[in-house]
């Protein structure tokens, strides 16, 4: 019998390895490795030599980020470290393994001041400096890997850690009234459609190196969005459109961060879900207690 193929998560704990967790039973003809910082430091190259020497991959997924966008603009060394340096570690450890990569990164990399949706050959210019580390995370992964899959994203939720939408239906159960940015568009990420596009050009065997975008189909508002949720939880908290100057953050946000989905698409193949219909079934098991 044939070697199983093996794929390396890192960040397993987070939003969309924790999404991978769910989808094992669903791969039984792969193996999956999951990895944490407790039992593999990838700010340690070291770490991940030896970690690298002593097993054996054919995919690595790297979900592992500094993700606290705010925080990054006075934890700056920490969100480098992690977002970037630890990302070019890993590239360098698959690169001399013959691991095939694929590596997260986020809408972030772009400003935002346009009205077309962003293909991935327009030109990066980030917001902040959390888009500034994955950015410079992309480089470092494009540096030492000579074939790697970086795959950006936008406005991830799940119904596992610190989001968005759960964070909407605590507040929404715990106040009257709140007040959620208007002036703000993009396309929300379920991080269980993500992982599961992952595992499709895996299993498809048509691993194409290259940059990709990847959301949900559609364009709204943060206000929109919370408006949905809202309706899905049938909660009396009304919910109040503001403007990115009514709600002062350390750290700047696009106004417009919309993806063009067209090349993941076209090169994979990939049917690609509503944002509504994938919004329903994580607030379906969010209320059935899986968080």
């Amino acid at each position: 019998m044939s070697k199983p193929v093996s794929i390396l998560i890192t960040g397993a704990n987070g939003q969309l390895g924790t999404e991978f967790r769910m989808l094992e039973n669903k791969f039984p003809h792969y193996q999956f490795i999951f990895t944490t910082k407790e039992n593999l430091s990838i700010i340690h190259e070291a770490d991940i030599a030896t970690y690298f020497l002593e097993n054996k991959f054919d995919f690595c997924i790297n979900c592992a980020a500094y993700t606290a966008v705010d925080k990054a603009e006075t934890e700056k060394e920490k969100a480098y470290l992690i977002n970037a340096t630890a990302a070019g570690y890993l590239a360098k450890a698959c690169e001399k393994y013959g691991v095939k990569l694929f590596h997260i990164s986020t809408d972030y990399v772009f400003k935002g001041a346009g009205k077309e949706p962003y293909k991935e050959t327009d030109l990066v210019d980030p917001i902040n400096y959390y888009g500034y580390t994955k950015l410079e995370g992309e480089k470092l992964v494009l540096q030492f890997h000579h074939e790697p899959i970086i795959i950006r994203t936008s406005w991830v939720y799940s119904p596992y850690g610190n989001n968005f939408v759960k964070t909407m239906i605590r507040l929404m159960q715990q106040r009257e009234s709140i007040g959620v940015v208007g002036d703000q568009w993009g396309a929300p990420t379920y991080a269980a459609d993500l992982a599961l596009a992952i595992m499709y050009i895996i299993s498809s065997g048509k691993y194409k190196p290259g940059i990709y975008h990847y959301s949900n189909l559609g364009k709204i508002s943060w206000f929109e969005f919370a408006q949905k949720i809202k309706a899905s939880i049938s909660s009396p908290c009304i919910v109040n459109s503001i403007t990115t100057k009514d709600y002062p953050v350390l750290a700047s946000r696009p106004h417009f961060s919309v993806f063009n989905l067209n090349k993941i698409q076209e090169t994979f193949g990939i049917q690609i879900p509503e944002w509504q219909i994938s919004l329903k079934q994580c607030i379906h098991l969010i209320q059935q207690g899986h968080t």
